[in-house]
């Protein structure tokens, strides 16, 4: 049954899996944008390696940073994986481009999309409402 606003309620299991795994995701997206920010070095290093100039890496890191941050904000949080969505397509290209391992390597960022969606697709209502998926099997 549906809410005042014409959205289907959200059990508090799926509620918490969404908070868990849109946690996880924001410690790491965090973790990735500090050390790019603080020029960590065996980030700089990783990250030259696969082709990205060294004074390009904090901006990389602050792009990520408020993607990340806006992913957070209730009210920003779909245009936030959106826009982490976007970022994570750039690694897939850097990984294709270098010729990286297909499924361990080039489609990691695919696989924490599909965290960053999954997580808040399970806490958020709004998000519902834009990819309806039916449970069960419905015979219209």
């Amino acid at each position: 049954m549906a809410n005042a606003m014409g959205f289907a309620p959200i059990s508090k299991k799926e509620l918490w899996a969404g908070r868990i795994i849109s946690a996880v995701v924001v410690l790491f997206l965090l973790f990735d944008s500090i050390t790019k920010l603080m020029r960590v070095d065996a980030v700089m290093k990783a990250t030259v390696k696969v082709g990205y100039p060294a004074d390009t890496i904090p901006v990389i890191g602050l792009i990520l940073l408020v993607c990340t941050i806006i992913y957070v904000i209730p009210a920003t949080s779909i245009l936030g994986a959106v826009l982490l969505t976007g970022y994570l397509g750039g690694a897939v290209a850097t990984n294709l481009r270098i010729g990286n391992p297909l499924f361990s390597n080039t489609l990691f960022p695919v696989y924490f999309g599909i965290l960053v969606w999954g997580g808040l697709f399970l806490r958020d209502r709004r998000l519902r409402s834009l990819l309806p998926i039916r449970r069960g099997h419905s015979h219209d």
